[in-house]
């Protein structure tokens, strides 16, 4: 009886670890939700197609702007994240993807981005500064109080890929009422944001290439 102690005793405490183990079990945690930029075509515009291949490099962010976080500023300084909902991708490809788009369905310019093994005679690089819905302390026109405006910021140069010269540069502002305080009308006004952003870039770097 005295052998068999030892191997009783090991059973009773693997049983012990397993009822314990089972009792601290936690409950999965619910996937975020995936949401895409959503994304309105741009309207091509007449004139001849410039004989410029522009590439578009994704743009330089701070650590919050680098990931796939849909942020929001609740108060002055103070940045989070909503919570159980991301991107489909990372912001700063977001974006990028968004301006090739938007180029490409203006038809005056041949984009590509910084993936393609393609070279290009100009280059827009950029830094985003803001990519965020804001709640605003005061009341402003055509902004229904309580609800977010997301705001876009970007500080875009245009560079001469072959003498390496900076060609132009200019800071992008984009401001849109959100309709609501759900994350899916946040998004929304995103898309809004990252179309009007889209036709402003367009516009000025074809007026830019086409007197170069």
């Amino acid at each position: 009886m005295r052998r068999r102690r030892p191997v009783l005793q090991r059973l009773a405490l693997l049983a012990l670890a397993g009822m314990l183990s089972a009792c601290t079990l936690l409950p999965e945690r619910e996937p975020d939700r995936l949401y895409l930029l959503p994304a309105t075509s741009l309207a091509p515009v007449d004139g001849p197609p410039l004989a410029v291949r522009l590439r578009v490099d994704t743009p330089q962010a701070s650590a919050l702007l680098s990931g796939a976080r849909i942020l929001v500023m609740p108060a002055p300084n103070r940045l989070q994240a909503y919570a159980g909902a991301r991107w489909s991708d990372r912001i700063p490809l977001l974006l990028r993807d968004r301006l090739v788009e938007g180029l490409r369905d203006r038809g005056r310019l041949s984009a590509q981005d910084d993936n393609s093994p393609l070279g290009a005679d100009v280059a827009l690089v950029s830094d985003l500064r803001a990519f965020q819905s804001v709640y605003q302390p005061g009341i402003e026109p055509g902004i229904e109080p309580g609800l977010p405006v997301v705001e876009i910021r970007l500080d875009a140069t245009l560079v001469d890929e072959t003498q390496r010269q900076r060609l132009a540069e200019r800071r992008f502002e984009t401001r849109e009422p959100t309709t609501g305080t759900d994350v899916q009308q946040v998004v929304e006004a995103f898309g809004r944001a990252a179309d009007t952003l889209a036709q402003e870039v367009a516009e000025w770097s074809e007026g830019i290439l086409e007197r170069r």
